[in-house]
């Protein structure tokens, strides 16, 4: 089994853990009895979770507040953990966000710090705890990237981009640990019942249009595909059958073919774009 045993000392880092996809890999992974070290900005749900989780399941639950956007805060987590007396086992990079649009449109400031949590968290982290995995010769890495990785996205291009980082990266660094008894798995998944679409700028009907109903997956049962996928090794996980052959079709397709059927689709885009002649 890759999933580390877990022990009184040990513990599971899970950034972005005070909602969604992030909440329920907490609550997964306390089912199977791994303390949890719960990280984002938001303390008090932090706080309602780690109350859950410990009443519920009965494992160690710690709460530290940090902007995973800011490298000096990110600095900070070791540390914070150390002073609790604790290993980290496992370690699950959730944390992120999207915007929607052109990039033309964007916000300067708002896209860079997607780039940060969304790309720079994941390598600062892992930088951070791997090497200490490694000479303990256990642990095991969650990334979550979105099945946005298979393919460029309009509408989306920073926050594809940044997740098709997150696959290669994950991809690479599992290669580079086989051996050492640290393992890496990269989460891919697609349309999430979370509130995800909501805070990116799209409301609910904008997303259930874009995206067929049969593609959404519900929040609890992504956590459980990702944990089983950790436990067992895989090098990358997509939950539902849908978004599996979505990402398979996205891979296989040209670009020039794929692209302006996704901008045109995009809720983003809509009535803002249209394909030039000659255009690929």
């Amino acid at each position: 089994m890759a999933l580390p045993t877990p022990k009184e000392n040990t513990t599971a880092v899970v950034t972005g853990s005070s909602s969604g996809i992030g909440a329920d890999i907490a609550r997964e992974l306390a089912r199977r009895g791994h303390g949890v070290t719960l990280v984002a900005r938001r303390e008090d749900r932090l706080k309602e979770l780690a109350d859950e989780l410990s009443q519920t399941h009965h494992v160690r639950t710690e709460v530290i507040a940090a902007d995973l956007t800011d490298a000096t805060s990110r600095a900070e987590i070791p540390g914070e953990i150390e002073r609790r007396q604790l290993t980290v086992d496992i370690l699950v990079n959730n944390a992120g966000f999207s915007t929607m649009g052109a990039v033309h449109k964007g916000a300067r400031d708002t896209e860079l710090s997607m780039v940060r949590t969304n790309v720079e968290a994941v390598v600062d982290l892992c930088t951070l705890f791997v090497a200490g995995m490694v000479s303990r010769h256990r642990g095991a890495i969650l990334n979550t990237a979105s099945t946005a990785a298979f393919q460029p996205l309009p509408g989306q291009a920073v926050y594809g981009a940044s997740k098709a980082f997150v696959l290669s990266y994950g991809r690479a660094l599992g290669v580079e640990l086989k051996g050492t008894g640290v393992t890496v798995t990269t989460l891919c998944p697609g349309p999430v019942e979370t509130g995800f679409a909501e805070v990116s700028g799209l409301t609910d009907q904008e997303a259930g249009e874009s995206l067929p109903k049969f593609m959404w997956v519900p929040p609890a049962q992504v956590a459980k595909a990702a944990v089983d996928a950790l436990s067992a090794g895989r090098p990358v996980v997509i939950p539902g059958s849908a978004n599996r052959i979505g990402a398979l079709l996205a891979h296989l397709l040209p670009n020039s073919l794929l692209l302006p059927v996704l901008a045109k689709q995009h809720p983003a885009l809509k009535g803002t774009w249209k394909e030039k002649p000659g255009a690929h």
